[in-house]
Order: C-alpha cells, then sequence, then structure tokens
C-alpha cells in the first residue's frame, strides 16, 4: 500500500502530466468542498493548465468572497456542451456523490480522487486520500507544498475556510496539531480569520432562523434520552423561503442535548425519499451506521439517504442507531 507522501508524488505528477480538467465536488456543496475545488482550481492556473469546474447544486452565498467562486458552474443550470477525459474529484467520499457531474465524465476518464473520508473506497485512478486529515482542504495544504508556488492571500483565505468549516471553527475532535500549525501559516499570510469566522459560522439569513424554528418544534427524544432528532419538510423550506444551505447546523442541535449520543436531522426529500444527516457525541461510528443505508462519512458526522415516506426513514433510522447504540 502506498505511503501518504507516494501519493502526493503521484498526484503531482498527473497534475503535471495531463491538461484540461474537469475538477468536481460532492452535490449540495459545504465549505470544504467548495474551497477544495477553488484551492485546486488555483494550482491549475498557476500551473497554466486548462481546467473547468463544475459542481451540482449552488454554491453557499456566504462563500461567494473566495476566489472564483463565481467561476464554479452550476449544473442544476443547464448541462455542458462536451465531455472531459481528465477529472479531479474533491471530497466526494464515495463515486456517487459527485452527482450528475459523472454525465460529463468520459467512459474512458482518468480520475484523480483526493479525499478525507474514511469510507472512501479509493474509485480514482489516482488515490490521494488522508482519512485523518481534518479536511480534505488540509490535504491540498500539504500537495500545494509539494509545488515551488507563491502562496498569495486568495489561496490561503480558500485553505482556510475549508479547515474552518470542516473543524467547526476548530471545535471538533479532528482539530490536530497539524491543522493549528497550517492555520498559524495562514493567518501570517493575512488571512482574516475573525472576519471568517463571523461569516460563516455565526451569522445567519432570516430565511435560516425560520426553518430552524420549524425543525426544533418536530424536536423528539428516545425513551432513554439518548437519541433526539427533528425533520423539515419540503413545505418548511417554502415557507421559510430557506435554500439547502439555510439547514447547515440544524442537526447540532438535538446532538448538543444533554445525554444525547446522536442527534439526527431527517430532511424529506419527496413522498419516497429522506436525507438524514448524523451527529454522535461519540459513542456511535455514524459512518459505519450510514452505510447501512448506503451512506457514509466521518465518524461523529455522516450522512445518508433513505427511500421511503418520513415515518419509514425515522423508523428504520433509529432501529439501526439503537443496534449500534
Amino acid at each position: 500500500m502506498q505511503s501518504y507522501e507516494q501519493s502526493l508524488q503521484q498526484t503531482r505528477k498527473f497534475l503535471l502530466e495531463h491538461d484540461d480538467y474537469l475538477v468536481v465536488s460532492h452535490v449540495q456543496p459545504d465549505g470544504d468542498a467548495v474551497s477544495s475545488t477553488l484551492a485546486v482550481g488555483w494550482l491549475l492556473s498557476c500551473l497554466g493548465k486548462k481546467y473547468l469546474m463544475l459542481n451540482e447544486g449552488q454554491i453557499p452565498q456566504r462563500m461567494e468572497y473566495l476566489w472564483h467562486a463565481d467561476q464554479i458552474v452550476n449544473l442544476s443550470e443547464g448541462s455542458l456542451p462536451r465531455q472531459y477525459g481528465h477529472v479531479i474529484c474533491v471530497d466526494c467520499a464515495d463515486f456517487q456523490r459527485v452527482g450528475l457531474t459523472q454525465q460529463h465524465f468520459t467512459s474512458d476518464a482518468l480520475i484523480l480522487n483526493i479525499d478525507h473520508h474514511p469510507t472512501n473506497n479509493g474509485y480514482g485512478a489516482v488515490n490521494l486520500i488522508k482519512p485523518d486529515a481534518a479536511a480534505t482542504a488540509e490535504i491540498l495544504f500539504d500537495l500545494l507544498k509539494t509545488f515551488e508556488l507563491e502562496w498569495d492571500i486568495d489561496i490561503a483565505t480558500a485553505i482556510y475556510t475549508g479547515l474552518l468549516t470542516d473543524t467547526g471553527g476548530f471545535r471538533y475532535s479532528n482539530t490536530s496539531p497539524k491543522v493549528m500549525a497550517a492555520v498559524s501559516e495562514l493567518l501570517a499570510l493575512g488571512v482574516n480569520g475573525p472576519d471568517l469566522a463571523e461569516t460563516l459560522l455565526e451569522e445567519m439569513t432570516l430565511p435560516q432562523v425560520k426553518v430552524l424554528n420549524r425543525a426544533l418544534s418536530t424536536l423528539q427524544l428516545s425513551p432513554e434520552g439518548d437519541i433526539a432528532w427533528v425533520y423539515v419538510t419540503p413545505q418548511d423550506m417554502l415557507d421559510s423561503g430557506a435554500a439547502n444551505e439555510d439547514l447547515e447546523g440544524i442537526v447540532n442541535y438535538p446532538r448538543n442535548i444533554r445525554g444525547v449520543e446522536v442527534g439526527i436531522l431527517f430532511k424529506v426529500i419527496d413522498d419516497h425519499a429522506v436525507k438524514a444527516s448524523l451527529r454522535s457525541a461519540g459513542k456511535v461510528d455514524v459512518a459505519l451506521l450510514a452505510q447501512a443505508f448506503g451512506g457514509g462519512g466521518h465518524t461523529r458526522a455522516a450522512g445518508a439517504r433513505i427511500n421511503g415516506s418520513l415515518e419509514e426513514a425515522v423508523a428504520q433510522v433509529l432501529e439501526e442507531v439503537k443496534r449500534h447504540l
């Protein structure tokens, strides 16, 4: 098995040897997905490579300050005129997470898979995976160091954004000494940490407050008090004027109740499908739990799509959580 250093060098070789890349991340991109996409774009532009950044889903509005964020094409608004033979997937725990962007991969496309999810099965021709990394942005921090490039405020802000969001503002257990050492370097380059924390972690839109209010009104706890869950319906989204990005962080409310081991947010997609976001206090590996439903993620944060009604999804997930507890 390759070492991490060998994977870094193999990735560097892949980037230097080819051209005309398609850069994609997972559907409904979060801070790490967006910042990682842009960090790869920044690197490719420095190397003089041709590339296009693509995603299925809207970039969260609060991340529009990032370098070339407006250049990430939203596949939900149309399709591309052609396919690409060299694809870079960032922050995609499994191949299906790229969503409809895969329609624009040639059948023999060479895929570079850069990710930090423990559930990643290495679907790329080249795989740069570090399960103990706090974020894909941390891996890109290491990758960029293999090139002799002069870092600027744009790339420093992109990497910082990924680290900040995937560590919950440097509060989660994945906040390692290595992460803080990287953060120190990025701050020295001029990154405005307090401003980014305010924009990404503190500031809320009115629709976000409204949909949070709807979700909290549905709060339920198991008889033992170790599982708590809330749900959001399409009507809730419509009435509150909320977007998918406004749901971020809601799952932490049931999880943060004292005594709760697993917190869950059920987002009803339609009458036949529900998305479950799971958070663990540490006793339950929710990545393993999510895999039972074809999902994945991290030990303490994972998700899955469940086919069925809300009632069916709640029953199935609660049964699985109890089994793991």
